[in-house]
């Protein structure tokens, strides 16, 4: 379980393709603090750290989570959020996240607002999943609030300290984006249609 507050930003320094599998190794000031099999949220996906060596650790994403998310377009060098699962007795700053991203979504519009940043973004509805307005929603593993949510595109703003601190800063119209909506949005649209049928 996640809160959505990105601890760090990591820098991809290896990829190695294993049949169907990608190991992602990452540079980050938080490795020090890691151990094997500890879940770290990688632009909201949950991984479970497998190897540790000094600065650098490494996960492993499987096909089904490749296919799922944009983790399959990393390069070398790529800028990645990283937050640790969270402790039992934590503040809950963001909302409930669980790592388990939902769909992908592009970026189609990016414009500065007298000192903090408007993203909107597209995504496809055949999945089922909803925005509401000034509901929660988890881009790249951040906790945002939405606005202007619209069938298949919704916006967020972000303020110059997540800008800075997050790889929302590396986003260009068309970047893809990984979304995990709402958990308990989706259990309700889940009970909705159920009692709808």
């Amino acid at each position: 379980m996640f809160t959505g507050i990105i601890e760090a930003i990591g820098t991809v320094t290896r990829l190695e393709k294993e049949k169907d599998n990608l190991h992602i190794s990452i540079e980050s000031g938080l490795t020090s603090e890691l151990k094997i099999d500890q879940s770290v949220a990688h632009n909201g996906v949950c991984l479970t750290v497998v190897k540790i060596q000094d600065t650098v650790y490494t996960v492993t994403a499987i096909n089904e989570t490749l296919s799922k998310t944009n983790l399959k377009h990393l390069s070398v060098g790529d800028k990645i959020n990283l937050e640790r699962a969270m402790k039992l007795g934590d503040r809950l700053d963001g909302h409930i996240v669980q790592g388990h991203v939902d769909q992908t979504a592009r970026c189609t519009h990016i414009e500065q607002a007298n000192g903090s940043w408007i993203f909107a973004f597209e995504y496809d509805t055949a999945y089922n999943n909803i925005t509401i307005e000034k509901g929660s929603i988890t881009v790249n593993g951040v906790s945002l609030t939405v606005v202007n949510s619209q069938k298949d595109t919704f916006s967020v703003a972000i303020i110059p300290y997540t800008f800075e601190h997050t790889n929302f800063n590396t986003f260009k119209i068309g970047s893809e984006v990984n979304l995990e909506f709402d958990v308990l949005g989706k259990y309700v649209a889940k009970l909705v249609s159920a009692n709808t049928l």
